[in-house]
């Protein structure tokens, strides 16, 4: 059953681990309250920019995929991150474009091909209550999102207002901030407690490659790899602060890299920090995935950033069907259809829909 009032989304299937994500809940750590936010932030980003939402709107973070949602209304969506297979009401989609969706249409999203989340982003965002100034779940708090948990069979889901001129059919084509890949180099600067380790413990970190293990959740992803040796042999410290990307050390030597729903303190020795430019990769990072790491310094991570960011900013969205005007019964209206061997799109006055073209032979 539809909602009749607000415009709003209906979970029909979670599957694994849906969550409701923004950009985070900064300014917090300092009372314990973890940022939390989208692991793959750059996915979201994206999102929100081909819907005409402002960047810090709340969207749908999908583990693995498995999701089935529901439009009370029309709504433009589009979904980002992982390389995934979905269609709406039975049609396939695509990802990185924008598309409309008719009341009482079900998107459905299968599972990844490659990579770990996807990403739901619809036109207005999600409007369930800002806790902290933000919308994201953290399930070990139980705040942000619905409940503080992961979203269920049945939930609704109510939406914003849409901007004017958030028009469907856009894509956004840059492939730089969109990865997928599983076999990753990572750039970190080496510290704060880098001196607690030996020469030989950096040169294992920088010389060596590790995998990704199946104990990796959204607090951190534990690797599997060579030992890293301490100089004394301990690992622990007095507690301290650690931020996204900071590259613990325990006690059987195997880093952890902690990812947005870290803790806000931590007692063992942190080795190194990820570079924030890179953080978004590890947000699709599987089991198995494999990651080495390279050094740098907090003057070219900083570049790094500053001149990625300029580049998004910069990175223009593109019309994906080019669309002609014609006169139907009087009436003006402009369409334009557009497609490939996996997907087709057609345009009817500014909306764009996924469409299904059967191929035939006219009879001679």
């Amino acid at each position: 059953m539809l909602e009749s009032g607000n415009n709003t989304i209906r979970i029909i299937q979670p599957g694994p681990l849906t969550l409701v994500q923004d950009q985070g809940r900064t300014g917090f750590q300092k009372l314990g309250v973890s940022v939390s936010g989208a692991i793959d932030f750059d996915a979201l980003n994206i999102g929100n920019r081909l819907v005409g939402n402002d960047p810090n709107a709340a969207g749908l973070e999908a583990l693995l995929g498995g999701l089935e949602i529901e439009f009370s209304k029309q709504t433009v969506f589009a979904i980002t991150g992982a390389d995934i297979d979905a269609d709406l009401d039975g049609v396939p989609v695509s990802t990185n474009i924008s598309y409309t969706a008719h009341a009482g249409s079900h998107l459905v999203l299968g599972m990844v091909n490659e990579g770990l989340r996807a990403y739901v982003a619809v036109a207005g965002g999600l409007n369930n209550s800002s806790v902290l100034g933000s919308r994201a779940t953290h399930i070990a708090s139980k705040i942000g999102g619905v409940d503080g948990r992961q979203l269920a069979e049945g939930d609704v889901l109510s939406l914003g207002d849409p901007a004017p001129d958030g028009l469907s059919g856009m894509v956004f084509a840059d492939d730089e901030f969109s990865s997928t890949v599983q076999n990753l180099t990572i750039r970190i600067i080496l510290g704060p407690q880098d001196d607690e380790f030996s020469k030989t413990g950096i040169d294992t970190l920088l010389g060596s490659t590790y995998s990704v293990t199946d104990q990796s959740n959204r607090q951190g992803l534990r690797l599997d790899g060579p030992e890293i040796e301490s100089k004394t042999g301990r690992y622990d410290i007095v507690s301290d602060p650690v931020v996204n990307g900071s590259v613990q050390v325990p006690g059987d030597g195997k880093p952890i890299i902690l990812l947005a729903d870290r803790q806000t303190t931590g007692g063992y020795a942190k080795i190194a920090t990820v570079a924030s430019v890179d953080l978004p990769k590890l947000g699709q990072a599987s089991p198995g995935a494999t990651i080495s790491f390279t050094a740098i310094s907090v003057t070219e991570a900083q570049q790094l950033l500053i001149d990625r960011n300029e580049r998004f900013a910069a990175a223009e969205l593109g019309n994906v069907v080019n669309q002609i005007a014609m006169r139907i019964e009087g009436e003006e209206i402009s369409v334009g259809v557009t497609g490939n061997t996996a997907v087709h799109l057609a345009k009817i006055n500014d909306a764009v829909y996924p469409v299904s073209i059967d191929e035939y032979t006219p009879a001679e």
